[in-house]
């Protein structure tokens, strides 16, 4: 099965190229046309090679997770319909079915709003070595993948593409976006993941953490409103793990592109070797086919059991 890591859409204007969407403009200004590609990244380096319809399942599960939270706050998602979008959009309609949003058009907090239910990841990392996450003081003695007392707001920097994330703390997140905006942005982030982690449950499944991205529009009446952007709730931004096998104390059973990063590892990845592997500088990342197969069908899975 091919996968399709790239678009090409003439007459139309590609303003971003993401690690994974590719964003062109549309004829009408406040629209966006948001491309979902097979792409797929890990510790910010996107491989060689891309899962079959990985795209797809990521749309699908963004439209399902818009609907199911509009109520918490607006978000920018117009439609997946092609037959509603421009005219220049639709004679692309075959290939971009699918894996393709209109969305409305915002300006981009440069904030990455992660909430965390659970000890994994990067906080787990921070955890063993000073006893914090994202510079806040938790309680000594926890374990590898313990769920929180409550979920906690562990913002990072959002990165130019090719730059990495920084984790940072909420006190300098809030120095960074002005302390209103970071108020909205955290109360919104924590409502968001509560609601979604209760129902992910009732499916058997953890939501471990999350990433939220946010953005600003003006209204009308020339005020600023906050609204939800980019993907929601996907196995790309989140860790999904098996509720049935959950035990704290180690890595978990996972729905999501860990897989991925576990594999890449496996192979000698490390800090510098962005490129390629050693000796091979250059070439870039070739994920094997056994591994491409596993990561497509833990992500259907994932839909799956969160949609059906």
């Amino acid at each position: 099965m091919a996968s399709s890591t790239t678009t090409n859409l003439p007459g139309l204007t590609l303003l971003s190229q993401g690690k994974v969407r590719d964003v062109y403009a549309t004829s009408s200004p406040n629209r966006l046309l948001f491309v979902a590609t097979d792409r797929i990244s890990a510790y910010d380096v996107i491989l060689k090679n891309g899962i079959p319809d990985k795209g797809k399942l990521l749309t699908q599960l963004s439209l399902f997770w818009f609907k199911r939270l509009g109520h918490i706050i607006p978000n920018h998602f117009v439609t997946t319909d092609i037959d509603e979008m421009p005219g220049e959009v639709r004679k692309y309609k075959d290939q971009l079915d699918g894996r393709a949003m209109l969305v409305e058009k915002a300006s981009v907090v440069p904030l990455e709003a992660i909430v965390r239910g659970y000890l994994s990841g990067s906080a787990w990392n921070e955890y063993k070595k000073s006893g914090t996450v994202h510079g806040i003081p938790l309680p000594a003695g926890l374990v590898e993948s313990q769920k929180f007392p409550e979920p906690i707001f562990t913002p990072s920097t959002k990165a130019e593409q090719g730059a990495h994330d920084e984790n940072i703390s909420p006190e300098q997140a809030a120095k960074l976006i002005g302390a209103e905006l970071y108020e909205q942005i955290s109360t919104a982030a924590l409502q968001l993941y509560k609601t979604a982690a209760d129902y992910a449950q009732t499916r058997g499944v953890i939501l471990a953490d999350t990433k939220f991205e946010f953005g600003l529009i003006t209204l009308p009446s020339g005020e600023k409103q906050l609204i939800l952007i980019d993907e929601l709730l996907t196995p790309d931004s989140s860790r999904y793990w098996s509720l049935s096998s959950y035990a704290p104390g180690g890595p978990q059973s996972s729905f999501d592109k860990q897989y991925v990063r576990d594999w890449l590892v496996a192979q000698g990845f490390r800090k510098g070797l962005e490129s390629g592997p050693e000796g091979h500088e250059g070439e870039g990342w070739v994920i094997e086919g056994k591994v491409v197969e596993g990561t497509r069908t833990r992500y259907a899975e994932a839909v799956d059991l969160l949609t059906k």
